[in-house]
C-alpha cells in the first residue's frame, strides 16, 4: 500500500500548501488519492478533501490507541493508489520528551517513508547539515526525499542542488520557487462553503499546475511503495434504517465537523438535514440538532439579522429539542457576541455573552472529567481539543455545567459543557473514537427524548 508522510523541518515550510497541491496533481493523474492529516484539525482537512476527492481522516495520539491509528489508515487507503499524510508542526516536535507523539512517531506506527518539506528562503549551504541533522537524530526514520521550498530562483536552485548532492544522500524530489500564486488565506476559504466551491478548485488546480511542473511525481510514486501495517479486518458498517432527522447547520460560519462523526450519525439511523444559518429563515422537522465549530465572528452580521431563525432556534431549545453545539455553535446560542466593542445580537439561549480577541484563548488539547450533570454519559474523563479567540464573559453564576476542565480553557478556565434544558453547548470539540463514542450516545439521548415526548 503506498503511502507518504508530508512533514518539514518546522512550521510553516510549505508542507500543508505542498500536501494539497501533490493531492491534486496525483488525482489529476488518475490515481485514487487518500489523505490524512496528523492532530486535530478541520481547516486542511477540508482542503485536502477538496484537493483528492475524498474525505480526509485525522490521525490522532492523544485521542486514538495505536491500534486504531493503524486501522483507519489502512481500512481508509484499501482500494486507493496512495495515502499522503500531512504532518503538523516538525518531524520532531510533538508533546512529549521522548516525541512519542511526534510525526516521526506516526511513520514509525504507520510504516511511512517521509518526505521533508525545507523552506530554503535565505539558505544555501546550511541546508546540508539541516538535513544530515535530521537523518541522524532518529536513524529509524526512513527520510525519502526532500522537496525545496520557497526557492528563490534557478541559480538559488542549482546552489541548493550541487550542496546537497555533495554532502548528503538524500534524493531531491522537486524545488519548489516562490510564488504567491501558491498563498492560501485559509481562515477566509478554509469553511469551502458550497458557493466557493469554484473558487476554492480554482485555487488548487493553480498549486497542483506548480506543484506538477515542479516536483518529480514519478520519483514520489517509487519511494512510497512502502508495506504498511496489516489488520485483521476492515468490516463496514450498515447503515440503520433512518428513523431520526439530525438537523446540522453547515455553511459559510459553520463547517467544522469530522466526516467519521457525520458517517456515524448515519450509521446509527439519523437522516442529516443540512441547514443554512445565513439563509434559512426557519427549523425544518428535526428530531435534534447538532451545531459545530466555524468562523461566526466573519458572518456575525448576518448571523445575527437573521431573526426568523434564532427565534426558531430558540424556541427549539425551550421546547426541549435535543441540541449539541461546539464552540463556534456555543457563541452563536449566546447572548452576544461582541467584536471590537460592537454587540451582534445571537440566539440568547445561554446566559452568558462570548467576545472575539486577537490572540487565542484556548488552544491545544483539553481532558476533561464528568460533573454528571451532562445530558448523555461520556466516560469517566476523556480527551479531545479546543481553538477558540473567543472567550465566554457575563457568565452567569447559575451555569449548569457537564465537564470539569483538568487541562485546558473551556468557558471559564475551570468548566465546560453548558447544560441548558436538552441543550449542551462547549468549547471543546469532541470526535468519536474508541474511547469516546459521543456520537451513539448523542443519538440514543435524542431516541430518549422523542420516546418520551
Amino acid at each position: 500500500m503506498p503511502h507518504l508522510l508530508i512533514s518539514a523541518a518546522h512550521k510553516s515550510s510549505g508542507k500543508t500548501t505542498l500536501s494539497i497541491g501533490l493531492c491534486a496533481a496525483l488525482k489529476n493523474r488518475g490515481l485514487i488519492v487518500q489523505p490524512f492529516k496528523k492532530g486535530p484539525d478541520y481547516i486542511d482537512p477540508l482542503w485536502l478533501t477538496e484537493a483528492a476527492g475524498r474525505a480526509c481522516y485525522n490521525l490522532d495520539f492523544y485521542t486514538m490507541s495505536h491500534e486504531e491509528i493503524i486501522k483507519l489508515m489502512v481500512c481508509r487507503s484499501r482500494e486507493t493508489d496512495i495515502s499522503i499524510i500531512e504532518a503538523n508542526k516538525g518531524l520532531y516536535d510533538g508533546l512529549d520528551l521522548d516525541g512519542s507523539n511526534s510525526n516521526a512517531a506516526l511513520a514509525k506506527l504507520v510504516n511511512a517513508p517521509v518526505i521533508l518539506v525545507l523552506s530554503t528562503k535565505g539558505m544555501t549551504r546550511g541546508i546540508a547539515p539541516l538535513i544530515l541533522g535530521y537523518q541522524q537524530f532518529d536513524k529509524d526514520i526512513h527520510i525519502a526525499g526532500v522537496i525545496l521550498n520557497q526557492v528563490g530562483g534557478s541559480r538559488h536552485e542549482s546552489k541548493l542542488r550541487a550542496i546537497i548532492e555533495h554532502y548528503t544522500n538524500v534524493k531531491i524530489l522537486g524545488a519548489v520557487q516562490f510564488n504567491p500564486e501558491l498563498n492560501i488565506d485559509e481562515r477566509h476559504l478554509g469553511l469551502i462553503p458550497s458557493n466557493e466551491v469554484k473558487i476554492v478548485q480554482n485555487k488548487i488546480q493553480t498549486i497542483a499546475n506548480i506543484v506538477s511542473n515542479s516536483v518529480d511525481l514519478d520519483q514520489l510514486l517509487s519511494v512510497a511503495n512502502f508495506t504498511a501495517p496489516t489488520v485483521s479486518s476492515c468490516s463496514k458498517k450498515t447503515n440503520k434504517k433512518p428513523h431520526l432527522k439530525l438537523g446540522i447547520l453547515r455553511d459559510q460560519a459553520f463547517g467544522f465537523y469530522y466526516p467519521e462523526d457525520l458517517e456515524n450519525f448515519q450509521q446509527l439511523g439519523a437522516k442529516l438535514v443540512f441547514i443554512d444559518a445565513l439563509q434559512d429563515q426557519t427549523l425544518p422537522e428535526i428530531d435534534g440538532l447538532f451545531i459545530g465549530g466555524g468562523f461566526p465572528e466573519m458572518y456575525a452580521e448576518q448571523l445575527s439579522s437573521n431573526l426568523n431563525l434564532k427565534n426558531a432556534i430558540l424556541n427549539a431549545i425551550e421546547n426541549n429539542l435535543p441540541v449539541y453545539a461546539e464552540c463556534g455553535g456555543l457563541m452563536y446560542l449566546a447572548k452576544h457576541l461582541i467584536i471590537k466593542e460592537k454587540l451582534f445580537e445571537m440566539v440568547g439561549a445561554l446566559d452568558l455573552d462570548t467576545q472575539i480577541f486577537e490572540r487565542p484563548q484556548g488552544r491545544g488539547y483539553v481532558h476533561l472529567q464528568e460533573t454528571g450533570k451532562g445530558l448523555w454519559n461520556l466516560e469517566e474523563t476523556f480527551a479531545a481539543h479546543e481553538f477558540h479567540y473567543s472567550k465566554a464573559i457575563n457568565i452567569s453564576p447559575n451555569l449548569q455545567f457537564a465537564y470539569k476542565v483538568l487541562r485546558g480553557m473551556g468557558v471559564d478556565g475551570e468548566h465546560d459543557g453548558i447544560v441548558y434544558k436538552n441543550t449542551l453547548a462547549s468549547y471543546t470539540h469532541l470526535r468519536t473514537v474508541e474511547k469516546n463514542r459521543w456520537t451513539d450516545r448523542f443519538i440514543q439521548f435524542i431516541e430518549n427524548t422523542k420516546q418520551s415526548r
